[in-house]
């Protein structure tokens, strides 16, 4: 049975953060998932998972494909501990508002640049001066991320020798460089996951540019001082062992107890002012209402038309069941 109303699904900031799984099956169960491995099956709650990572060794049915999409839980394809992503699917948003906000901001310059100083601003415990250049905020980004590592080091006692590693050789890297890119890899993931549950493009990145995950890398550089660069450095101080897998677990314990969903989401709403000009107006149509309802057809006077209709003078032409495009 496929939900109708899209509102009866759990807000993306109430949810678990994700579940990264490897060597199993997985399969729909009533309306939700299990996984099937040697230790027996598992029910796992669809509806409450924003996001499934899905690793080495991995098969799953259609159903559960299904179910998944149907509870608004993003699924990724990734790599050995969640270190590289392959595909993903879609979020549960229907409407494009955010979207057309997203794309407004980023293509003017003006606005870009607004967007840009609000998420270094987030950054800083303190007021940006509005005198500062791009490259002086910047300048003390730099400075601030460097002081956190070098912070973490020092409260740890593992070494900092600087962000290096081959990803062709991932083996020849240093332990909190393992621990770093698997701690990240799964903060970009629940980005990723709350950028898709807004209904915008993980590709229209502000600060950073140029890659499908440019707006993903721009949303997780808020949270990696606090959540994976402190991680990766204690991991690595209690046991050299596992490293990946334990950052992993760490980082998903971390995002429970901070509540970083709705941080998350609060911040993306913030940063593209989605709470105020994004945000659906009054007579505006809320396309989560219907999934099949075809958007409006676009006009250069600004005056949108609407779709699924056929306006042909010709009464047998057409009528409300003509195709959208017409």
């Amino acid at each position: 049975m496929r939900i109708q109303d899209l509102h009866v699904l759990p807000k993306f900031r109430d949810g678990w953060s994700y579940l990264y799984v490897e060597h199993c099956k997985i399969e729909q169960e009533s309306k939700s998932i299990a996984l099937l491995d040697a230790a027996g099956k598992t029910p796992v709650p669809a509806a409450t998972l924003c996001l499934l990572l899905l690793g080495p060794g991995t098969s799953i049915t259609h159903a559960a494909i299904s179910a998944l999409a149907d509870n608004g839980c993003l699924v990724c394809w990734c790599g050995e501990e969640g270190v590289r992503l392959y595909a993903y699917g879609q979020g549960k948003t229907r409407h494009a508002h955010n979207l057309l906000r997203q794309a407004q901001l980023w293509a003017n310059a003006d606005l870009r640049l607004q967007v840009v100083r609000n998420m270094y601003s987030m950054r800083f415990d303190e007021s940006l001066d509005p005198s500062l250049t791009l490259q002086q905020i910047r300048g003390r980004e730099g400075v601030r991320v460097r002081d956190a590592y070098a912070r973490a080091s020092r409260e740890t006692g593992a070494p900092w020798h600087g962000r290096f590693y081959d990803r062709n050789d991932w083996s020849s890297a240093d332990p909190v460089n393992r621990a770093l890119s698997a701690a990240n890899s799964c903060l970009y993931g629940v980005c990723q996951a709350g950028i898709l549950a807004l209904g915008l493009s993980p590709a229209l990145g502000f600060i950073h540019t140029g890659k499908m995950l440019s707006f993903v890398y721009d949303i997780a550089d808020l949270y990696k001082t606090q959540v994976s660069i402190p991680i990766a450095f204690r991991v690595v101080s209690e046991a050299e062992d596992k490293l990946e897998s334990r950052a992993r677990r760490a980082v998903r314990d971390t995002l429970r107890e901070r509540k970083l969903l709705k941080t998350i989401v609060a911040d993306i709403q913030s940063a593209l002012d989605l709470q105020g000009r994004g945000r659906l107006k009054p007579d505006d149509v809320d396309f989560d209402s219907d999934p099949a309802l075809p958007g409006a057809l676009w006009n250069p006077s600004g005056s949108d038309d609407a779709g699924g209709r056929n306006f042909s003078d010709d009464p047998g032409t057409g009528g409300e069941d003509a195709d959208p495009a017409s």
